[in-house]
């Protein structure tokens, strides 16, 4: 049986390659993205299901990983990629601007990992991946707001694989450098 492995942010950089990379290897790809109507190379290939999945809307994190599983049966690997960075001075930043940091880097991976957990629980088996960076390990000036959202994404990675490593499932950290992505 076909391995199936679901990936947020799937519509440039580390995303795009990622589903591209498990499409070439004979998986079944769950592309997701905010926009998937913009989508023209994915949506190409046979065995990729392109799904529109905000992590900041748990309505379309339910959908899409609800699609997934309906299409393909099973979620194997999920490869929580969707972030970003805000730079700057912290005294700069506003409200919104701290909190959104942290909505799309940290609240949406668990929203996402949440809603794909019951799932390899009933399998007893899954990895999760979280694209955390090497600034959730070392920090740089003028990126407190970024480093404080990896710097958790490492530590909920961390105790969540003791968590579910009796079920069956992996919780793996990848941790890029500075790296050239569109």
């Amino acid at each position: 049986m076909k391995k199936t492995i679901l990936i947020t942010g799937a519509s440039s950089g580390f995303g795009r390659e990622t589903a591209k990379l498990f499409h070439s290897k004979g998986w079944n790809v769950i592309a997701t993205m905010r926009s998937p109507e913009k989508e023209t190379e994915l949506s190409t290939l046979s065995d990729i299901l392109i799904s529109r999945l905000d992590v900041t809307d748990k309505l379309t994190i339910q959908s899409a990983v609800a699609a997934g599983i309906a299409k393909f049966g099973q979620i194997d690997v999920l490869v929580n990629n969707a972030g970003y960075g805000a730079m700057g001075a912290l005294e700069a930043a506003t409200e919104q601007e701290v909190r959104q940091q942290f909505e799309v880097n940290l609240f949406g991976l668990i929203e996402v990992t949440k809603a794909v957990l019951p799932a390899m629980r009933q399998e007893k088996s899954g990895i999760i991946i979280n694209v955390s960076s090497v600034g959730g390990r070392v920090t740089f000036p003028f990126s407190s707001l970024y480093h404080a959202t990896k710097f958790a994404v490492e530590g909920l990675s961390e105790s969540l694989s003791q968590e579910v490593a009796p079920l069956g499932i992996k919780v793996l950290i990848v941790e890029p450098g500075p790296f050239r992505t569109d």
